[in-house]
């Protein structure tokens, strides 16, 4: 999740209404399959969700390091919300493994989202601070592009490992 949002990050940049838009979308999706899979609503295999998850950090590295107007460059909020479809499935995978108490189960579930999205929060806006640090400390922009390249290609990297190991996962079931 944290790498998919740095991802995102790292695809819009700093502009910030085109990275409110996307960064609200991604958290309306994620919260809507969250509470419909918390539910019961929705149930699908843990291991192919993980899969797609991995897949959706891979592509957002790899768009990130593109110039092409590419679906993701243009529409990173239709990108986020539909590749946050999938992180609430995990994350409502990642709440399955807690017990939950079932007379207070709104609260916890309400609780949860709100930890996750003050978690993202924080996380957007130190990168936006960063950003915007770099930027008044006269930091060449030729650095902050080697810097944000360097950041795609670690994001790539795990997004590529936990692809290959998630679909490891899928094919041994």
């Amino acid at each position: 999740h944290v790498a998919f949002v740095v991802g995102l990050f790292l695809v819009v940049g700093a502009r910030r209404r085109l990275l409110f838009t996307t960064i609200t979308s991604f958290t309306i999706a994620h919260s809507l399959t969250l509470a419909l899979a918390a539910l019961h609503v929705v149930d699908l295999p843990r291991a192919p969700v993980e899969a797609t998850i991995a897949a959706s950090v891979l592509l957002v590295a790899k768009e990130a390091t593109s110039s092409e107007p590419t679906l993701a460059r243009t529409r990173p909020w239709l990108v986020a919300f539909l590749f946050g479809l999938v992180h609430g499935l995990g994350f409502a995978g990642a709440l399955g493994e807690l017990s939950l108490p079932t007379k207070s189960f709104g609260i916890a579930l309400v609780s949860f989202n709100v930890g996750v999205e003050i978690a993202q929060c924080v996380i957007v806006a130190a990168l936006v601070a960063a950003s915007v640090l770099a930027t008044r400390a006269n930091v060449p922009a030729e650095r902050r592009a080697q810097a944000a390249r360097a950041s795609c290609y670690v994001i790539g990297t795990l997004g590529a490992f936990w692809l290959f190991d998630r679909a490891y996962l899928v094919l041994n079931r």
